[in-house]
């Protein structure tokens, strides 16, 4: 008798495994009629089932009668957390205005910002609920959520704590992410440096010491900071000793991407006007190249990231939802799974590899979770499916049979 197999609170049977784990050869990282048994929130065995005996087994046995099993989703890019709506702004992008004239206008992120203000932490809460829902009830076990319509210590606070809060009401593993360099604020209208000190200065290193965020973001673009002013981002966060992440080459080339490669950063995210020196860095570095066609399609855009020099290189890539009120209002990564095929050419593979063991490298958590291996977090997905390209081919009519979160099975 295996005694790791004994040793399991729950063993799913007869299933076929889209491990997505690269040691794996076979695609998706397919292992056909395998079982798999998890203790205390971690998986600790898969197997052949020629290779058990279940009448032995003394946990929980779930048959999925052949359906197929993959790692839980993770959404690596969000700000669900934020007060008001911008469909006012989508007329205007439907009528000709851009999204940098909207923003320049006085509109755009600190439209938002001021809608946010406006509530407290449990209306931030409150607001949220739906749209985290939204994301649970597909699949997704990981979400990463960023401040950054708050704008102020206070305010940067609330969000972050909002964010806590929501975790502690809901089964999914939550990444923090300080974005307060988002835009500049109103009360520094002209003295960008000056705020971009206050954020070093007071800001990151409060938001450490308190636990609040795991990672510190900037929106490094022409109409937000620069590449200098995010390179101090990069030192207080690392100082702080907080992961780095960046929105970089959206809509321009700052070579943002490049900047945070040297300092190892997670990811940079966007990057449809990256080049090929800033694959190179990301490639030197590690960095996960995180695409966001939610925004590239709600936007309206026209130039795409540059996908195939990202595979000549072998950059990983994740898919993310960029849910946020102005340039994506959209609550579901099976959608952003389908729009990457279809709109950035990936295939179904790289779509699942982009939202399970990609998206978490991109939240740092690439050790604990995101492949079905021994060890990693049993955050796992039942689905009534033949094949796993059918999450990225199809969304809407979710075939979701079982959600897993830490082991146990889970629902909103």
């Amino acid at each position: 008798m295996n005694s790791v197999l004994n040793d399991c609170e729950k063993i799913w049977i007869n299933a076929q495994l889209a491990t997505m784990d690269p040691q794996v050869e076979a695609l998706y990282g397919l292992l056909r009629n395998h079982s798999i048994g998890v203790k205390n929130g971690q998986i600790t065995i898969i197997s052949p089932m020629q290779d058990i005996n279940i009448d032995e087994c003394h946990g929980e046995i779930i048959d999925a009668d052949g359906s197929i099993l993959t790692p839980g989703l993770i959404d690596s890019h969000t700000h669900l957390i934020y007060g008001g709506q911008r469909s006012g702004e989508f007329t205007q992008r439907l009528n000709g205005t851009s999204y940098a004239e909207i923003s320049r206008a006085g509109g755009g992120i600190l439209a938002t910002v001021a809608a946010t203000r406006s509530l407290t932490e449990g209306g931030l809460i409150q607001q949220a609920r739906p749209r985290l829902e939204a994301l649970l009830n597909e699949g997704v076990t990981t979400v990463e959520i960023k401040s950054g319509y708050g704008l102020t210590l206070t305010d940067e606070l609330k969000m972050l704590r909002a964010a806590k809060k929501l975790a502690a009401d809901y089964p999914f593993r939550l990444r923090s992410t300080l974005l307060a360099a988002h835009a500049i604020p109103p009360e520094f209208h002209n003295s960008a440096d000056a705020y971009i000190e206050l954020i070093c200065k007071e800001m990151i290193p409060l938001v450490a010491a308190e636990g609040l965020a795991d990672a510190v973001d900037i929106f490094c673009e022409k109409i937000a900071f620069s590449s200098s002013q995010s390179e101090k981002i990069f030192v207080a966060a690392e100082n702080a000793g907080l992961g780095i992440k960046v929105h970089a080459e959206q809509l321009s080339n700052s070579h943002g991407a490049e900047i945070a490669a040297s300092y190892s950063a997670w990811s940079v995210d966007h990057l449809e006007y990256l080049d090929e020196a800033g694959i190179k860095a990301l490639k030197k570095s590690g960095t996960i190249a995180t695409l966001l066609p939610g925004a590239f399609y709600f936007l309206g855009e026209t130039k795409k990231p540059p996908v195939e020099l990202l595979r000549q290189y072998q950059v990983p890539m994740a898919l993310a939802s960029d849910l946020n009120p102005g340039s994506c209002p959209l609550a579901s990564l099976r959608l952003m799974m389908n729009m990457g095929c279809v709109l950035f050419g990936l295939t179904p593979e790289e779509a699942l590899q982009a939202t399970t063991r990609n998206a978490a490298s991109a939240l740092g958590l690439g050790e604990s979770t995101g492949t079905l291996s021994v060890g990693k977090a049993a955050d796992m997905l039942l689905w009534n499916i033949d094949d796993p390209a059918q999450l990225a081919y199809q969304f809407g009519a979710t075939p979701l049979l079982q959600r897993i979160f830490a082991g146990e099975l889970s629902h909103v």
